[in-house]
């Protein structure tokens, strides 16, 4: 074992042991991957790690196990969420260690060395994923933004005109469900003037984003009583913040954008849209003399 300090000694061991675990994480992930070009590269990362592993190891002269939670938690996000959004969860978590690298400077000449070449390596081979899930975004961004701000509106209206929650579930679910098939097929005939040969496997991606959010958005006012409406709107509002952050977080992470500036824009517009209706719906009520 190489003399060096016990500070960067344990820095070091923190590193080997996250080698270690992507290095298996990335096999794993392999075992399941759709396309061989995508299994290839998360080999050559898995044996990239495995490398980087045996370097920190002739520093600790340690031989580690991996952590088996923590392989069995991304092999798990990766099988649910997409591989590429899994190895970039990863690799992401990894950029909050570079003040680590830098208390090893002074001591280990080469590390940053090899920081640098892992980072543009492991970049390059991250690049070179291809999976069908990120190809369809800009449709499950489609499907998911228009059924927010449409539904969102419908439904904010139709509290205050309605004020009462299985009516207001039954206008969302109906206009809902036409929106749907309007929303899937429009996407269709667009792919389709385009010439492009996916056009039936885009739209069913705006489809079900578009259908998974409206039953998300209606649901408060299913699970409620009659006469909770106003409650059923402020859960619906709550359940609109989490899909636009959870979708958000999703895409930032597999496309490497910068989540606060695309939350905020989408959040303010389904919210302004549904302050806009909500008075529309007070209006309309007070206005036409509507009592149901």
């Amino acid at each position: 074992m190489k003399n060096i300090s016990q500070k960067a000694l344990d820095i070091i061991k923190k590193m080997q042991q996250n080698e270690l675990n992507e290095s298996l994480i990335y096999k794993e992930i392999a075992c399941f991957a759709k396309g061989e070009e995508n299994k290839k590269t998360l080999l050559r990362l898995a044996d990239e790690e495995k490398a980087h592993y045996d370097i920190w190891k002739s520093y600790t002269g340690i031989e580690m196990k991996p952590q088996k939670m923590k392989v069995f938690k991304y092999k798990m996000i990766a099988r649910i969420l997409g591989f590429t959004f899994a190895v970039k969860l990863m690799e992401k978590g990894e950029d909050a260690a570079q003040s680590e690298y830098a208390v090893l400077e002074a001591e280990v000449e080469e590390s940053i060395k090899i920081k640098e070449q892992e980072e543009e390596h492991e970049a390059a081979l991250l690049s070179m994923l291809d999976e069908e899930k990120l190809r369809y975004v800009g449709s499950m961004v489609l499907g998911m933004n228009d059924a927010l701000v449409e539904l969102t509106g419908s439904l904010a209206g139709f509290t205050l005109a309605m004020q009462n929650t299985r009516l207001v579930a039954l206008s969302g679910l109906i206009i809902g469900i036409s929106a749907t098939f309007s929303m899937a097929s429009s996407e269709f005939l667009a792919a389709k003037s385009e010439g492009r040969e996916d056009a039936l496997k885009s739209c069913s991606y705006t489809g079900v984003a578009y259908l998974i959010t409206v039953a998300l958005l209606i649901l408060p006012y299913l699970l409620l009583d009659n006469g909770s409406y106003m409650t059923a709107l402020v859960l619906m509002f709550a359940v609109v913040i989490l899909i636009i952050a959870g979708f958000t977080y999703y895409i930032s992470v597999a496309n490497g954008e910068k989540f606060k500036p695309r939350f905020l824009e989408m959040s303010l517009i389904s919210i302004g849209v549904a302050v806009i209706s909500f008075a529309v719906g007070v209006l309309a009520k007070r206005f036409l003399g509507v009592e149901i």
